[in-house]
């Protein structure tokens, strides 16, 4: 009894699989806010930190920590979701803009 051959894969068919094979953290910015470590410190359970954002800004969306994309904020329901407004500028994001 002969051995048969495995069944070739193209090429975009492995390089695909590769790609699904990958995992991607995703996060969402909604603001900054600079702090002296010694009020960082102080700070304990319900603390409340004051963000450079008002409500209806954009949110950065961040794929493994590199901005990829801008984004508003939805509630549906009981969930929050985020809606895909424009690409990244990486430039902004570094400078700290909002």
């Amino acid at each position: 009894m002969q051995d048969r051959p495995a069944p070739v894969q193209s090429v975009s068919e492995s390089s695909m699989s590769q790609i699904e094979a990958v995992d991607v953290e995703i996060s969402v910015v909604l603001g900054r806010s600079v702090l002296p470590m010694s009020q960082l410190l102080r700070m304990g359970r319900g603390a409340v930190i004051p963000l450079d954002a008002s409500e209806h800004d954009e949110v950065w969306i961040l794929a493994n920590n590199h901005p990829v994309a801008r984004g508003e904020i939805e509630i549906r329901e009981d969930r929050i979701a985020i809606t895909v407004t424009r690409p990244a500028d990486v430039y902004d994001f570094m400078a700290g803009a909002a």
